[in-house]
Formats: C-alpha cells, sequence, structure tokens
C-alpha cells in the first residue's frame, strides 16, 4: 500500500515529471495522427486500384490476345469452381489520342481499352467513377443529353460545384458546337461570294467592310475551326482559320450516299480518363479541353504482323475518374466490338474475336490467392498469365507498407526521448532521495519494495501520458478536417491542396489493433526506463543511506 501511496504523492508533487508526461503524450498523439491519416491514405490508393483491376485477371503475354473468349471463361470457370462470381473479357492496346484546342493539336500517350458495357461494371467498381448518373448505374456508350455533374460525386457531401463546363455537356454542347461551325461556314462563303462579286457585300448592296471582318474574326473566335482532314475544333481568338472549308465529317460517313449530321448522330463512343481532358487550377475548379459531345482522335496498331497504324473518330461520352493520376491520365475506354473490328482481332473464316484478358471477379471470403494459384495450374504460363489486382501493383502496395513501418519507426523514437527524460528524472530522484530511502528500508521496506515504487512510478507516468496522447490523438484525427479548414483561414494559404491529391477531405482510419500497439509501446517504454533507477534505489543498504548527507 505504501507503494502506491508513494507513487500518487511523486505524481502530484514532482512538476519536473510533468515534461515526460508531455513527451509521452505529444508521442503517443502524433503516431496515432499519422497512422490514421497514413491508413486513410492507403485504403483509398487500394480502393481505387482494385476499382479498375478485378479482383484476377487472366491475360495473354501478346497484344493479339487468345481467340474464343466464351470457351476461356467456361475453363477458368471449371478450374475455380464457385469461387468464380463473374467474369468479363477486355482488349487493350497502346494508342495515341489526338484533338484540337483553339487551333492547337493535343496528342496524349493513352491505354485505349475495349470493355463489354453490360458485363465490365460487374466485375470492378468502373461504374461508380463515371460523371453521369445514369452511366453509373449502367454504362452506355451513346452520348447523354446532359445531366453530367457538375459537382464531384466522391466529394462526400461538399457541394461545391468544381466542373461548372460539365452543366451543358453531351447533345446540348455537341448541337452548340455545330450550329457555331455551320454559322461561320456560312459566313465564309458569303464572303468569298462577295469577293468575287468584286468586293460587293452579298447581305447588301455595299462593299465588304472593314468590320464585317471583325464580326467575322470574332464569330470564328467562338466557333470551331475545320482542318484539311476533317476535324472541327476551336480556332485561336481573334484568328481566322487557315483552311479552306470542307466537310468536317466525311472522313467517317456511316453509309455511302447519306450525309453525317453531327447535330443528331455521333461516332463511336469513348470514355476518356478525365486527366486526359482537363487540369484543376489552383482555387480546385477543374478545366476543360474536352467535354462530353466533341470529336476527337484515335491512332492505334492493327493486330496484323507486322502492325499497321490506324486512325478513327471517336466521340466522348464520358469521363472517368478514379483519383489515381496513373489511370485518369492514360486510360481511354471503348466498346469492345468496335475495338476488335478496328484492329482486325475477329477471324474473318471463323468469325471468332479475341481479347488480351478476362477479368474475373471472386465471391466474397473466397481465398485470392488460392484461386490464382488453381488458375496458374489449369492454364500453360507461357501463353497466359494469371495474376491477383495486388500482384499487379505489388511494388507500389509494398512502398506504401515500407514507408508507413519506416515512419512509425521515426515516430516511435519520439515517445523513446520522453523514456529518456524519464530515466534522467529518475535518478534525479534516487540521488535526492537517498536518505528516505534509508529510513523506509530501516523500518522494514524490502529491497523489492523499494524498487517497486520506482516501478510504479514510471507505470503511472506512462498511463497518465499514453491516456493523453490517446485523448488528443483520436480528437485530432476525427476532427482533422476541421482542424485543415481552420489553418487555411489562419494562413490563408491551402494546407490539403487538392489539385496535388485530388481529394477534397484527408482520409482517416482508427484501427484499434494499431491504437494498442502504440498505447502499451509508449507504457512499455516508460516503465524501462525506471527498471535502472529502481534497481540502484533497492540495493542501497540502510546504513549507508542513512549516512547520506
Amino acid at each position: 500500500m505504501y507503494t502506491l501511496l508513494l507513487c500518487w504523492r511523486y505524481l502530484r508533487t514532482r512538476w519536473i515529471a510533468l515534461a515526460s508526461v508531455i513527451s509521452v503524450t505529444l508521442g503517443v498523439a502524433t503516431m496515432i495522427v499519422v497512422n490514421a491519416v497514413m491508413a486513410g491514405f492507403a485504403h483509398e490508393m487500394q480502393s481505387r486500384i482494385h476499382g479498375i483491376l478485378s479482383d484476377l485477371v487472366f491475360e495473354s503475354h501478346s497484344l493479339s490476345g487468345f481467340q474464343d473468349p466464351a470457351w476461356h471463361m467456361e475453363e477458368i470457370r471449371r478450374a475455380g469452381g464457385d469461387d468464380i462470381e463473374g467474369m468479363t473479357p477486355t482488349a487493350a492496346v497502346p494508342a495515341m489520342l489526338n484533338f484540337q484546342v483553339r487551333g492547337q493539336w493535343v496528342t496524349r500517350q493513352i491505354m485505349l481499352i475495349g470493355i463489354d458495357e453490360k458485363t465490365h461494371a460487374q466485375v470492378s467498381d468502373f461504374g461508380r467513377y463515371l460523371q453521369h448518373p445514369d452511366n453509373r448505374r449502367q454504362l452506355s456508350f451513346d452520348l447523354r443529353d446532359g445531366g453530367y455533374d457538375t459537382i464531384d460525386s466522391q466529394t462526400d457531401g461538399q457541394q461545391v460545384a468544381t466542373r461548372p463546363a460539365l452543366e451543358g455537356a453531351g447533345w446540348p454542347h455537341r448541337r452548340m458546337r455545330v450550329e457555331r461551325e455551320r454559322a461561320w461556314r456560312q459566313r465564309q462563303a458569303e464572303l468569298q461570294a462577295g469577293e468575287q462579286a468584286g468586293g460587293v457585300d452579298p447581305r447588301g448592296s455595299g462593299p465588304v467592310r472593314p468590320v464585317d471582318h471583325q464580326v467575322d474574326a470574332v464569330l470564328a473566335a467562338t466557333s470551331p475551326a475545320v482542318t484539311a482532314d476533317g476535324d472541327a475544333n476551336t480556332a485561336p481568338p481573334g484568328e481566322l482559320p487557315p483552311t479552306a472549308p470542307v466537310d468536317p465529317f466525311r472522313a467517317a460517313k456511316p453509309e455511302e450516299g447519306r450525309s453525317f449530321d453531327p447535330a443528331k448522330e455521333q461516332f463511336t463512343g469513348i470514355v476518356p480518363g478525365i486527366g486526359l481532358a482537363s487540369f484543376r487550377d489552383s482555387e480546385g475548379i477543374d478545366r476543360f479541353l474536352v467535354l462530353p459531345g466533341d470529336d476527337v482522335k484515335i491512332t492505334f496498331p492493327t493486330a496484323a504482323t507486322p502492325p499497321k497504324a490506324v486512325t478513327d473518330t471517336y466521340t466522348v461520352v464520358d469521363f472517368y475518374e478514379s483519383k489515381m493520376s496513373e489511370y485518369d491520365s492514360n486510360f481511354v475506354f471503348v466498346p469492345i466490338e468496335q475495338l476488335e473490328k478496328a484492329r482486325g482481332m475477329i477471324d474473318p473464316q471463323t468469325g471468332l474475336a479475341s481479347v488480351n484478358s478476362i477479368q474475373i471477379k471472386l465471391r466474397p471470403g473466397a481465398d485470392l490467392e488460392e484461386v490464382r494459384d488453381r488458375l496458374r495450374e489449369s492454364f500453360p504460363a507461357d501463353m497466359y498469365a494469371v495474376s491477383s489486382w495486388k500482384d499487379k501493383q505489388g511494388p507500389l502496395l509494398s512502398a506504401v507498407d515500407m514507408e508507413m513501418a519506416v515512419l512509425n519507426i521515426l515516430l516511435f523514437m519520439i515517445v523513446a526521448v520522453a523514456g529518456f527524460g524519464i530515466l534522467a528524472i529518475f535518478f534525479m530522484i534516487v540521488v535526492e532521495k537517498t536518505r528516505d530511502i534509508g529510513i523506509l528500508k530501516s523500518l522494514g521496506a524490502s529491497s523489492s519494495g523499494v524498487a517497486g515504487i520506482f516501478l510504479g512510478y514510471g507505470l503511472f507516468l506512462g498511463l497518465v501520458g499514453a491516456g493523453a496522447g490517446l485523448a488528443l490523438g483520436l480528437g485530432i484525427t476525427w476532427n482533422i478536417n476541421r482542424i485543415r479548414v481552420l489553418v487555411e483561414w489562419c494562413t490563408g494559404e491551402r494546407v490539403f491542396d487538392p489539385s496535388i491529391y485530388y481529394f477534397f477531405r484527408i482520409p482517416t482510419i482508427v484501427d484499434p489493433w494499431t491504437i494498442a500497439w502504440i498505447i502499451a509501446g509508449a507504457v512499455g517504454i516508460a516503465v524501462a526506463a525506471s527498471v535502472l533507477p529502481a534497481l540502484r534505489a533497492a540495493r542501497l543498504h540502510p546504513v549507508e543511506a542513512l549516512r547520506h548527507d
């Protein structure tokens, strides 16, 4: 009993121990906050990686792929058994995306992926990353008549219109673009007719005036410019298009003898990553270079040997945004049937199509690695590769785990510093209280009892510091986004810039097991730091201690 009483008295009266308590508190709080934020980021990253990749990927080593995906899916289901919940074929090929912005060509390197719009969303989270609510329910490569999100659907309820340009996207944008182009072309034809008539304005009896050219320049600045190869885009402000008017859609007329009406028809739809068509400014507003309803050109190799480059025109129908820059700035999705036809992946004799891979979704609770190994045993490794989504991103996931481990080691040193402080303070107490220790021993206190005083004191310091750190750490973690807003308001600078992280909120996950080992480690360090002073106090001889002055 006297041991507990002395520990409680020292804890209340020895204010020098407050420094150790504060050190333990700050160390524990820092570790809790950092681990929660790192766990949140890791979870977001893994969920987005898994969102585009199915549980398992069965793929060919060649870009030409393998024929008869239906037969392969039957064999996969036979080998995987009841663990297979769903499958969908895909075809992927490197390609180049081209579009015009104010008369200037923009070229992007992409991965063109052909998907089945009916089954692809069933094996991954692809659908939830689209910008049109109807496409999130069921993907369609047909252009929508407006209704695209002007507020990021992944902002967790933040009502900030970060994409005002999408308000009129879809068919309204396409019809407006076509009307402007036709008005511009009509005006160009009138000007040419006036010049051929000797400078007489065909709209009236007077000559063509300089002001008419100024009006035409303004109209051209807001109307699509037409290039020689048939693309419609916007001309630079105040400049007339450099080429003569031609039919901008002559390259892809669906039927011979029938004109293609871009105000009512579209090319094959595509869904590019949002990073290919936009950029985010310093205020978190997305600025778009291309909108749903615009036409782009894609160049890709055929499946022939040797391959040949082919170019086709497509219409943007939606954007894909996983918030992983590797995907959003690289992937473009297209109907798999159209890609197979364009690349020549359909055998003209048998009519069987070829695909590059088959995405496989497993039932909940299935052993990912066990099913993967079963498929590897059933198919020759020199023809097919079977990998899980973790295998696909193994180096990235391992790097994140290593970063968290190293960061925890560094942060734990803060608590270790507090332990050295406890060690120094306890040695000072032993020296200062040598006479008191001698009195206790002369009154019958055992060596273990004296040692227990200092060990109990260290335990009390660890528990108080860890408890305070737990409360502080959880308080900061649960209110970290409010704290972020307050700091940004005080400093006038962004602490968590969405243009860099593409998150509007700092993600956090509190893991009870992580908190448990942090608390146990902090208390353990505090107790371990009191061992040497406790042993020294326990070894003091009563007579020698009483003679101490």
